[in-house]
């Protein structure tokens, strides 16, 4: 099975929420006026319709009422105000007072989501500089540890020489849950005592992955909440060290974000790219949420790239993004 034939699978609690929101705003019935002649019986004009091969699947006439239950559903799906606004206006343009159906919402609401993320779908940038660093940052429990051990694996196989550096050093598990993703992939992990200095560990790993010619180090760090000031400043002097190493380093920062926190996702973006010059994004847990749209509003927000996606423990559960693919999952169409 593809990596998004799952995604499309995962993603159903999030997608299921917009389809059951759309299924109710088409069958909203507007206020109307009774008609001066009785209807016909209800059951003639179906039987003429599906006898004809016509398409009898409930509609509505888009109007104001019905924009206004698109945005709410949209912000209800965790893309925020701003983003439900604008991708409720631009599936609009144009369509006001024409009779829609689910299955056309749901095609006009991939393209507009699939509009806003194909800029930012962009895959983790391999430089030529040895050793590349790799910052991995982002708040606890949000599959950091998991996401380097993926990464690792998939680099190893594409040929790469990886060196994962353990600079969780207050938390025994993540050093020993790294060390187990090493094994599985083949990769070293270098780590330090418990307790110790994270910023030392992270240039001693700079100054050995060099010396052994790595093509690319991954420095985990510690899990942190970004309101947290001492948390934070720990973090910026992660990469002062490093920089005092290389001046351009870290060459990546990518922040691992945890799906499940939906809005909350935007106050960290904002938050550890001001701390850690935050690259790229990754999210996780997409398959545990009914917030995948929270995705769209980071797009629309900041811009930033989004290298991969993880919908499971496997891995072959992280993938690069897939734009359209994400959108038609999202929205539940069937491209």
């Amino acid at each position: 099975m593809s990596f998004f034939k799952k995604l499309k699978n995962r993603l159903t609690r999030s997608s299921d929420k917009i389809d059951d929101g759309l299924q109710a705003i088409v069958k909203e019935k507007p206020v109307e006026h009774p008609p001066e002649q009785p209807p016909e019986p209800a059951t003639k004009p179906g039987l003429i319709a599906r006898a004809l091969g016509r398409d009898t699947a409930p509609k509505r006439v888009l109007d104001d009422a019905m924009l206004e239950s698109l945005e709410e559903l949209l912000i209800s799906a965790d893309m925020g105000v701003e983003t439900a606004l604008k991708v409720a206006a631009n599936m609009a343009e144009g369509r006001f007072g024409k009779r829609l159906g689910t299955d056309e919402i749901k095609q006009l609401l991939a393209a507009e989501c699939a509009a806003i993320l194909e800029p930012v779908a962009r895959p983790l940038p391999i430089y030529g500089k040895k050793p590349q660093v790799v910052l991995v940052v982002g708040v606890n429990g949000s599959g950091k540890t998991t996401t380097i051990g993926k990464l690792a694996s998939q680099l190893k196989n594409a040929g790469k020489s990886v060196v994962i550096a353990a600079g969780d050093t207050f938390r025994a598990a993540a050093v020993e849950q790294l060390q187990v993703w090493g094994e599985r992939a083949g990769v070293p992990v270098l780590t330090a005592p418990e307790g110790s200095d994270p910023a030392s560990l992270a240039y001693e790993a700079m100054t050995k992955a060099e010396a052994d010619g790595a093509d690319i180090l991954l420095i985990d760090t510690a899990g942190r909440l970004q309101n947290r000031a001492d948390l934070m400043e720990e973090l910026a002097k992660i990469v002062r060290v490093i920089r005092k190493k290389d001046p351009e380093a870290p060459h990546n920062t990518l922040l691992v974000l945890d799906a499940t926190t939906g809005q909350n996702a935007l106050n960290q973006v904002d938050i550890f790219t001001k701390i850690a010059d935050v690259s790229g994004l990754v999210m996780t847990k997409l398959d545990g949420t009914a917030k995948g749209g929270v995705l769209v509003a980071l797009a629309d927000r900041f811009g930033l790239p989004i290298h991969a996606i993880g919908v499971g423990e496997a891995i072959d559960d992280l993938s690069p993004f897939d734009p359209q693919e994400f959108a038609n999952a999202l929205a539940g169409f069937e491209g």
